[in-house]
């Protein structure tokens, strides 16, 4: 089932090209939210969106078995001034393996602050599989702030998969990004940031993953860019309360005046957690730069192309 589709302006589309690869309704579920409201909705025969009895959100129901089926649930933010907060619940159904597109744009032009705040729940039952992307992504020639704040709460049962990728490559000015996972026996947490930040934009990540079900296991990789006089800082926390197995690695580049802090933590309550922290910051080798200069770049060219490398 649908309800109507609004047309969208040249703006929400070309934020939706960037953080959800749509030119248009994809096929599939899909909900597509613009400046606080739902302008575009499908449930599938496997796959039912519903809204929350608040109106602050949506649920989506995975029936169990369902196979390689899309959700799209794109996000733009298209009024200087504008705050919103949606709150997202899925059930992901025992034995589903599908694919969940989120992501928030926000195009601001104006002079006040421009928030979106997404609140994901994940309850993934026994043997499912999900792989959730979520993109940000800011633009507006105004000097109104875009910000963005994302939570993402998984709870994995037995055997249960879930693989998140999180991108936020430009335009956003602040940013404080929170995850929380606690995983069941043979589940398994895969969790990739790539994050860039530039100008005085300031970027916070907070991981935080309960390891507590025999044979679990949790893999938390963070990359990102910090150029200009930004600022980012990274926190990852592991806790091994079982058989299981966990690491978390933190690699960052450091450009100009910018500042990144990096705080693993890794806890075991068991004899037999195997946990791994990792951190890595620097600036760019300068025989990196020198080597892409003899083949004709500048400077400049150099290190764009070393970042795009890192980042991809």
């Amino acid at each position: 089932m649908s309800n109507a589709q609004t047309a969208y302006s040249e703006d929400v589309q070309d934020m939706l090209k960037v953080i959800a690869d749509l030119t248009g309704p994809p096929a599939g579920a899909y909900n597509i939210r613009v400046d606080g409201k739902s302008v575009g909705r499908q449930s599938s025969s496997n796959i039912e969106i519903k809204s929350k009895e608040n109106g602050q959100g949506i649920e989506i129901y995975v029936r169990p078995g369902t196979k390689g089926e899309f959700v799209h649930i794109p996000v733009v933010v298209d009024q200087s001034g504008f705050s919103d907060i949606v709150y997202n619940d899925f059930y992901i159904g025992e034995g589903a393996d599908v694919d969940i597109v989120a992501g928030c744009g926000i195009h601001n032009d104006g002079t006040h602050l421009s928030q979106h705040d997404g609140i994901h729940t994940f309850h993934v039952e026994k043997n499912a599989k999900v792989r959730y992307t979520e993109k940000h992504y800011g633009e507006g020639n105004g000097s109104g702030e875009r910000v963005l704040n994302p939570v993402t709460v998984v709870h994995l049962e037995e055997n249960s998969y879930l693989e998140m990728e999180t991108v936020q490559i430009e335009g956003v000015d602040s940013t404080k990004r929170v995850t929380n996972g606690d995983l069941k026996d043979g589940a398994r947490l895969v969790i990739k940031e790539k994050l860039m930040t530039s100008g005085k934009q300031r970027a916070t990540t907070e991981f935080n993953v309960e390891l507590n079900g025999v044979g679990c296991s949790a893999n938390v990789m963070s990359r990102s860019v910090a150029k200009g006089e930004s600022f980012q800082a990274f926190y990852s926390k592991i806790d091994g309360n079982n058989v299981c197995a966990g690491h978390s690695e933190c690699d960052a580049i450091i450009m100009d005046n910018a500042c990144v802090k990096a705080v693993p933590e890794i806890t075991a309550n068991h004899v037999d957690a195997s946990l791994i922290h990792e951190a890595a910051i620097g600036k760019i080798a300068g025989e990196q730069i020198t080597k892409l200069m003899t083949l004709g770049l500048s400077q400049s060219e150099a290190e764009k192309e070393i970042v795009k490398g890192f980042l991809k």
